[in-house]
């Protein structure tokens, strides 16, 4: 410290000295120009300094060294080393990870391998300690991990707090278990759509940060109610140009970039939070803005107040950037030095498959469906028909004690064509995952990945057509980066060919077994109702199968649906049916059935599939700012003639202009007219909607 303060003053020659550089200062989010004096590896000072090794930065952009603000370092499939080599020379110095990955499959002993497996990395990697081991009583992990051995990890210099409270109902309820859980100060937080009192409730409870938001419009309530929002853009949760627009309007603050669950192809091909970077800047966010969300912000959302800056006794975790559109980093230095990479990786964890072979032959007639959302970890609750087309069976096998525990359940949106594939990263207690249409594959694509220690296995016809070890826990590689990179790769073309377009297609099966984020998702325990937060049948019963499959018709209103089934009903019939139970309910339900019928050219409030679909058909979700204000005009005046939404069946009207002249000419109704006008729209949606599930 004094000679540090030596160095400072001027009395001291400095280690390094970085001169021609454009300094980014985060506080202020302007550019300095002068010196950078480095010693001990802290910054002593910005300003004029003599002495020690030169570094010429020639006019580039001096920032700090960014800061992924949570990250599961075990989603890259990547040993400690390989990680660092894949992110370092991206400019990420420092990240904060939660291990609850490798504690599921290895307990607190598993954690301690990954803290002792990045001691000498040039990458500070800082621990939370894991809360939800396992994520909720319907997943199967290893063993328990609770207070005593989050203790256990918080002795560490690297811990920093409470990671990732994912059982938010159990926060929210106040449940004592989960609340026992709270065993440090600072406490990360995992809320996907918690919004409203349940929101207030939850960060009453001391939790800080979220990054589970998947609208601008949730992040800014999380952000309104205090909380740091964690800005997400991993495989296949890319919320980033989603959330931008609240920092487009509100600016950064509160706001951090993380990456959360991010493979090795994406990490191999784009990058880290550089290429967050890069896409911040092309979406109209001003670079300085998106420098402190990738920096300070990470920072200081985790309490760590000697990094995120180029400033006086900050650490000397410094990127030189060629520009401030690719984000190139010619230079990184991690306290004040150039990376160098350790050889090795202590104490490998192997040996930890202990699945059993299994039965994949499910009964039944009409079934719940896992309904895949492109791009989020969120899930629907659908139904189907065992048979149809477009389903593929999927099976959680419990794979820690060899149980022959397992869950089966259907799953729509993989497109599947043949075959079958199979994961032992399976959040979050990675069991074995296998989703396919054909038994058999199923069958061998487990006994494989049994036979490798875990991994990725794809089968078609009977034979294995592509594999990756994951020999440690079941969920690294211990194989180079770019290896590891191209066999994920060469697995998803692979897929490709059987049918599987969307993007990130084994990230995407690992999340369909995590029992806490909606709406349904499986384990080997069964099927979870995770808005109910209970276990389910996979098989409905007639009425069940009825009301999941029109109750959706009438909006947000599933009481239609249930008052218009008959057993023995026929689809002819139905249409019929729901109109006369509208028809039959009382005035106060009819009117509840209008106010829940959103405005048209919405932006703010959560929209149902079906409405979200009419609305863009017309291109009401992207009016112009001109006709958009006419709308919300509009609205307003219905809303205070008649004291309900105005409703109308887009469907029926070619044009923006066509829907607001049969506004201008409905507010002419009496409000008995016009609540009797839009039953009958309600009507004519619903009918359409219907054409739609047949």
């Amino acid at each position: 410290m004094k000679e540090l303060i030596a160095v400072a003053r001027g009395d001291a020659e400095p280690d390094t000295v970085i001169t021609g550089a454009r300094v980014f200062s985060a506080f202020t989010r302007e550019w300095l120009s002068g010196d950078v004096a480095l010693h001990g590896g802290k910054i002593a000072g910005v300003g004029s300094y003599d002495g020690g090794e030169r570094i010429d930065a020639g006019g580039r952009y001096l920032v700090p060294g960014f800061i992924d603000a949570h990250v599961h370092l075990e989603s890259a499939k990547l040993v400690p080393v390989e990680f660092a080599r894949a992110v370092v020379p991206r400019g990420t110095t420092a990240v904060v990870c939660d291990p609850h990955e490798i504690a599921n499959v290895a307990g607190v002993e598993g954690v301690e391998w990954l803290l002792s497996a990045t001691d000498e990395l040039p990458l500070d990697v800082f621990v939370m300690a894991p809360s939800c081991v396992p994520a909720s009583g319907f997943e199967s992990p290893c063993g328990p991990f609770g207070p005593d051995e989050m203790r256990r990890v918080l002795e560490h210099p690297r811990a920093l707090g409470v990671a990732e409270l994912m059982n938010f109902p159990g926060v929210i309820a106040g449940d004592p278990d989960v609340l026992a859980t709270m065993v440090a100060a600072h406490r990360d937080g995992h809320a996907p759509g918690v919004r409203g009192r349940a929101l207030n409730a939850y960060v009453a409870a001391g939790i800080s940060t979220d990054h589970e938001a998947f609208t601008a419009e949730e992040a800014l309530e999380k952000r309104r109610a205090g909380m740091w929002v964690l800005i997400r853009e991993a495989s296949n949760a890319r919320n980033l140009r989603a959330l931008l627009a609240m920092v487009r309007e509100h600016g950064p603050d509160y706001c951090a970039f993380c990456t959360d669950d991010r493979e090795p192809d994406f990490l191999f091909r784009e990058g880290h939070l550089d290429q967050m970077c890069r896409v911040a800047v092309s979406e109209g966010v001003a670079a300085e803005e998106v420098l402190v969300m990738a920096s300070l912000h990470g920072a200081r959302a985790h309490g760590l107040l000697d990094r995120g800056a180029v400033a006086p006794g900050y650490v000397a975790d410094l990127v030189l950037l060629d520009d401030l559109v690719d984000f190139h980093a010619s230079l990184v230095l991690k306290g004040g030095r150039e990376p160098v990479y350790a050889a090795g990786v202590p104490g490998e964890l192997r040996d930890t498959m202990r699945s059993v072979p299994v039965s994949f032959g499910v009964s039944g007639d009409w079934v719940r469906v896992i309904e895949i959302e492109p791009g989020q970890l969120i899930t629907g609750a659908g139904v189907g028909r065992v048979g149809d087309a477009d389903l593929a069976k999927i099976a959680v096998i419990e794979r820690h004690h060899a149980t022959g525990r397992v869950g089966l359940g259907f799953v729509r949106g993989f497109g599947l064509r043949a075959g079958a594939f199979a994961s032992t990263v399976a959040h979050d207690a990675h069991n074995l995952v296998v989703v396919g249409v054909d038994d058999g594959d199923m069958a061998l694509c487990a006994a494989r990945a049994q036979e490798l220690g875990g991994g990725l296995v794809v089968a078609r016809d009977g034979e294995v057509m592509g594999e990756l070890a994951l020999p440690i826990a079941g969920l690294l590689a211990d194989a180079p980066l770019e290896e590891v990179a191209e066999g994920l790769e060469g697995l998803q073309d692979v897929l490709r060919g059987m049918g599987v377009e969307i993007d990130a297609p084994f990230m995407t099966l690992s999340f369909l077994a995590l029992s806490v984020i909606p709406s349904l998702k499986i384990t080997d325990q069964g099927l979870v109702d995770v808005d109910a937060f209970r276990l389910v049948d996979l098989e409905l019963s007639e009425r069940e199968a009825f009301v999941a499959r029109f109750g959706g018709l009438y909006e947000h209103s599933p009481w239609v649906a249930e008052r218009a089934f008959r057993p023995g009903i026929a689809h002819a019939e139905v249409a019929d049916a729901l109109r006369e139970a509208m028809y039959a309910a009382s005035e106060a339900e009819q009117f509840a059935l209008i106010r829940a019928h959103p405005d048209l050219g919405e932006r703010v409030g959560v929209l149902t599939a079906h409405s979200r679909a009419e609305q863009a058909g017309l291109g009401l979700d992207r009016l112009e700012p001109e006709l958009y204000e006419r709308f919300m005009a509009t609205n307003a005046a219905y809303r205070e003639r008649f004291g309900i939404p105005f409703v109308v069946c887009v469907r029926e009207h070619g044009s923006a202009e066509s829907i607001l002249a049969n506004a201008d000419a409905r507010l002419g109704n009496t409000r008995e007219q016009e609540i009797a006008t839009a039953l009958g729209e309600i009507a004519k949606i619903a009918r359409l909607r219907l054409d739609d599930v047949v």
